[in-house]
């Protein structure tokens, strides 16, 4: 198995992208720490792994609780050898930037990659130690529609930190990778935030989160769909283990060859 005798730990583990790489890692064989802060929704992803998962209820925002459980994780298994960041925090999409306050644009920004930082200095230090790890992070595609000020400046923001954590972790043998779904055709179905996140654009289609999400596909990509939480997942082992011991410092696309042309919004029901 590609992840045999591996630890994963994964922030954001209860949720859609984060409990389908935690399934995926514990069926290639690692042993699985999801971390968040809805203990009903770890539990549910660790029910459906069984005994390869351990769960814990830490806020990945705050510096202190994640480099307790880190210490904790790491006794425990002698070693961190893989983390993946896929919190998620409610934020404001789809409207303008003149209609919105400056603390609503930077409030992803702030936050998402605060975390992404927190976790992946924390872990970095336990991977530096044995000389040798893997960092995830996740970021969307670059080319938006208009409303998204704040989130796209997020991703790219997270994927410059990718590579520049790349750079100072590499002589410790540690890699760091960043891979960018577009919005993923299953997550709504799976509890997504991203359900209530896209719902007033797809209101304004007149159409269903799903049935938008398929117009968008058709639209914006080469392949005319979008990608499924199994294939990002997959993406994520495969990454992960060495037969990716290759790829740091990169941006891994998944976005079934993303090709927006701005005329193309308001095909699908997005503000152009």
């Amino acid at each position: 198995m590609m992840l045999e005798n591996k630890t994963a730990l994964i922030y954001g583990g209860g949720g859609a992208i984060g409990g389908a790489v935690a399934r995926a890692f514990a069926g290639a064989g690692a042993r699985v720490y999801l971390a968040g802060r809805t203990k009903a929704r770890l539990e549910k992803v660790a029910n459906d792994i069984g005994d390869a998962a351990a769960v814990a209820e830490v806020d990945a925002l705050d510096e202190s609780a994640v480099a307790q459980h880190a210490d904790v994780v790491a006794a425990e298994a002698g070693g961190i050898d893989i983390a993946l960041n896929a919190v998620s925090f409610p934020h404001v999409q789809g409207t303008p930037v003149t209609e919105l306050t400056f603390a609503e644009v930077w409030h992803p920004i702030d936050v998402f990659v605060r975390t992404n930082l927190i976790t992946a200095m924390t872990v970095a230090r336990h991977m530096a130690a044995q000389q040798s790890g893997v960092i995830l992070t996740l970021s969307t595609p670059r080319v938006m529609p208009t409303g998204v000020v704040g989130y796209g400046t997020t991703c790219a923001a997270i994927e410059a930190m990718t590579q520049r954590l790349a750079v100072d972790l590499g002589p410790s043998g540690v890699r760091v990778v960043c891979l960018r779904p577009h919005a993923i055709s299953d997550a709504p179905s799976h509890g997504s935030y991203t359900n209530e996140l896209f719902g007033p654009w797809a209101a304004d289609g007149g159409v269903s989160v799903d049935q938008m999400l398929v117009q968008w596909g058709e639209a914006m990509t080469l392949l005319g769909r979008l990608p499924t939480l199994s294939q990002v997942a997959d993406a994520a082992v495969f990454v992960a283990s060495d037969s990716g011991g290759a790829i740091t410092g990169k941006v891994v696309d998944l976005t079934c060859g993303t090709a927006v042309r701005n005329s193309q919004w308001a095909l699908v029901g997005v503000p152009d």
